[in-house]
């Protein structure tokens, strides 16, 4: 019989994942992480699942835990900015952490439609409705479908730009 290892772990955490089996997914991926923990995708995928399970502190734990280990990943700061913008039990979250988050992340992918999104919305939160319209540019030059963008270009110019 071959030996398990964290490969074998972390596949079938992905696995559950996919299949909205998150709290086996973490089981798995503890598993991985136990066997070898310096493996950045166990940490981010072991955040996937805290954030789908709405464990958010957790989930941004691993993301942080996943971003110092490799200092490229895209999706954990994407969704680390993510989690900052849409968390309704924090009074007051950090806005500007988010937007450091984004712009980390658009600097590994200057073409990442859904950041470009997040940073246009985090712009409006703060009120910067000018550089929001600016992002939601960019978007539009390289997605002109993009259907959630036109709709929050349209609103900013008709209820806070005049």
């Amino acid at each position: 019989m071959q030996e398990k290892n964290y490969k074998y772990y972390i596949d079938n955490g992905i696995y559950n994942i996919q299949n909205g089996k998150y709290e086996d997914a973490i089981v798995d991926i503890n598993k991985s992480i136990e066997l070898k923990n310096d493996w950045e995708i166990s940490y981010f995928y072991r955040a996937v699942a805290y954030q789908a399970l709405e464990n958010f502190d957790e989930a941004m734990m691993d993301y942080t835990k996943a971003i110092k280990i490799n200092a490229n990943m895209t999706d954990a700061y994407y969704n680390r900015a993510k989690i900052t913008l849409s968390r309704k039990d924090i009074e007051n979250p950090d806005i500007n952490k988010a937007i450091s988050d984004l712009e980390k992340a658009l600097e590994f992918d200057p073409k990442f439609i859904d950041a470009l999104f997040a940073m246009a919305a985090a712009y409006k939160k703060l009120g910067d409705y000018h550089k929001s319209l600016e992002y939601l540019e960019k978007l539009l030059e390289i997605e002109p479908d993009a259907i959630n963008a036109k709709a929050l270009k349209k609103l900013i110019l008709q209820k806070y730009i005049i």
